[in-house]
């Protein structure tokens, strides 16, 4: 099994929510991802600064992906279908 890259990381991540109707609350994310709490928050700080997502406090955190988000999956995945075209 090899390691997951940065952005597969953060592809797993933005697919996570998406699939969960685009909000998840963080412990659950931090399952779906496969990650440690430590690097989750990481992650969500990174992705929160550029704007991929965003975080929603109320009585608990969700955790919502933006418009930004869903391009980068779209992105992802076109840059994937490029590299199996290839053989890359």
């Amino acid at each position: 099994m090899t390691k997951r890259t940065k952005l597969e990381i953060i592809n797993d991540l933005l697919v996570a929510i998406q699939e969960k109707g685009g909000q998840i609350k963080p412990t659950h994310l931090m399952y779906r991802a496969n990650l440690s709490n430590k690097l989750l928050h990481e992650y969500l700080d990174e992705l929160s600064d550029k704007g991929m997502l965003e975080r929603v406090t109320t009585s608990s955190t969700i955790i919502k992906i933006t418009d930004k988000g869903y391009e980068f999956i779209t992105q992802f995945k076109k840059m994937r279908e490029f590299q199996a075209a290839f053989g890359l």
